[in-house]
């Protein structure tokens, strides 16, 4: 999951809106071995993107996909980015990815927010493994396609939904450590703080 996040990172415009990028990444994680992927209406749905036409646009003008004929509102596509077909795990794998960046467990994400705040969420959770919550600002900030001063207030979004018991900013090191709801607390404040300023 990571290292297609990575390689969205890079194979798409720094502009490229966060809804578009949780498209990129659905067709990237669905295609078949030639590029072509279907999403359904339900799905589409479900993510709060159907009928969000522009989103296609973007990625289209981008040069990263072409969209093909389909029944709505169902959405048929075929990848031009041959680098997102890399070699990957077997389909049901990919299948299960394509379900979890959906529901990006051990992070619970309430329904309804917006793409900037769920993308945040799923890059937070492919850099959470066992007791490791955290991972590099910078390096966080570019696989969402934000600044880090975006990325800092993103992460306020995320308390605010009790997706995040808190998160602190260490500007030595560029690392940023974050707490779940569920963890247990250590013997240092996660919560946001001055080091955690964004001016």
């Amino acid at each position: 999951m990571r290292a297609t996040l990575a390689h969205l990172a890079v194979a798409v415009p720094q502009s490229t809106s966060p809804g578009a990028r949780l498209l990129a990444l659905q067709c990237a994680l669905r295609a078949d071995a030639s590029g072509h992927v279907q999403l359904p209406g339900g799905l589409l749905r479900g993510m709060r993107l159907c009928g969000r036409g522009e989103l296609w646009e973007e990625l289209e003008y981008a040069g990263w996909l072409r969209r093909m004929a389909g029944r709505h509102p169902q959405v048929a596509v075929y990848l031009l980015d041959t680098a997102a077909l890399f070699p990957q795990p077997d389909n049901r794998a990919r299948a299960r990815a394509a379900q979890w960046a959906l529901h990006p467990a051990p992070l619970t994400v309430p329904t309804g927010l917006p793409p900037a705040v769920r993308l945040t969420a799923l890059a937070l959770a492919s850099h959470t493994s066992g007791s490791t919550e955290r991972g590099d600002m910078s390096a966080l900030a570019r696989l969402c396609g934000h600044s880090p001063q975006q990325t800092a207030e993103l992460l306020d979004r995320l308390v605010a939904a009790q997706t995040l018991a808190g998160w602190r900013h260490d500007w030595e090191t560029d690392e940023v450590f974050w707490q779940l709801p569920s963890a247990p607390r250590t013997g240092h404040s996660h919560r946001p703080t001055d080091d955690c300023s964004t001016s």
